[in-house]
C-alpha cells in the first residue's frame, strides 16, 4: 500500500474526491433510484497470471524505484447501490493495457516482451469501506490496434461472486464515436454512465490527473441479490 509520507498530498485531494463523490449521492436521492452502471464485455485480457503485487498503485511494483511510463492519474470513486447507499466490502478490481498498448496476459506480453513496460503493474484491487470508496493510482488509459477508444476495465466482486464487469471510457475522446465495444449493443444514455472526464490536478508538478467514476450496482441478478440482502426483513 501507499506510504503515508509518500502521500499524504494524494490523501488529502482524495479527501476533496469524497466530497464530490458525496455531492452526486445526494442528487440521487431526489430520484426514485440511480442510474445503474451498465455492464460491458471482460475482454481477453484478464490477467492469466496474477502479478505478485495486486495492490492498488499500479505505478509503482512492490519497493521498486522505477514508475511506470504514462500520464499518473488517481482513479477514484464510490460503489452504491441504486438507493444510494455505500457498499461495504465489495472488491474492486482493475486491469488496462501500459502506455505501450501491452496488456498483463500471456497472449499479449508473451509477444510483446520488448515493447512491455515491466514497471506498470497492469492490475490492482482495493476493498471498499464503510463509504464505499475506492482508489487507485495508475496512468490515463491509452487506444490499441482494435480498440480505438482508451479504457479501463473494472470488476466489482463480493465474495465469491462478481456482480458487474465494465469499463471505464475517457470522456470526450475521438475513439469512442468509432469504437465498437463503446458502441455496440448500448444505447446513448448508458454509453455516457461509463464516460468520466480525466482532469489535471491543480499545482502538480509532474501533471498528474483525477479521474471520478462511481459505480451503481443493480443490473445483474448477483447485483439484485446483493441489493435484496441489504433490506430489511420486515416480516409477512
Amino acid at each position: 500500500m501507499l506510504s503515508h509520507d509518500r502521500h499524504a498530498s494524494r490523501r488529502a485531494f482524495l479527501g476533496a474526491c469524497s466530497a464530490s463523490a458525496a455531492f452526486f449521492t445526494t442528487r440521487g436521492l431526489f430520484a426514485e433510484e440511480l442510474a445503474r452502471t451498465p455492464s460491458r464485455t471482460e475482454g481477453p485480457f484478464y490477467p492469466d497470471k496474477l502479478p505478485l503485487d495486486t495492490d492498488n498503485d499500479l505505478i509503482i511494483i512492490k519497493d521498486g524505484i522505477t514508475p511506470a511510463v504514462g500520464e499518473i492519474t488517481h482513479l477514484t470513486g464510490r460503489v452504491l447501490d441504486v438507493t444510494g447507499s455505500p457498499v461495504r466490502d465489495a472488491t474492486i478490481e482493475i486491469w488496462q493495457c501500459d502506455a505501450n498498448a501491452v496488456y498483463l496476459h500471456t497472449t499479449d506480453s508473451g509477444q510483446k516482451v520488448d515493447q512491455q513496460d515491466k514497471n506498470f503493474q497492469g492490475f490492482g484491487r482495493f476493498t471498499t469501506g464503510s463509504t464505499g470508496e475506492y482508489r487507485f493510482r495508475t496512468i490515463k488509459p491509452v487506444p490499441y490496434p482494435g480498440r480505438p477508444a482508451p479504457h479501463i476495465h473494472f470488476k466489482v466482486k463480493k465474495g465469491d461472486r462478481t456482480l458487474l464487469t465494465s469499463q471505464i471510457n475517457i470522456a470526450g475522446h475521438p475513439g469512442n464515436e468509432v469504437d465498437g465495444v463503446v458502441r455496440g449493443g448500448i444505447g446513448v444514455f448508458d454509453r455516457e454512465l461509463l464516460m468520466t472526464d480525466f482532469k489535471p490536478i491543480p499545482g502538480s508538478k509532474i501533471g498528474e490527473l483525477v479521474a471520478e467514476f462511481t459505480i451503481v450496482l443493480g443490473r445483474t441478478p448477483d447485483e439484485h441479490a446483493l441489493q435484496s440482502s441489504r433490506k430489511p426483513n420486515l416480516g409477512s
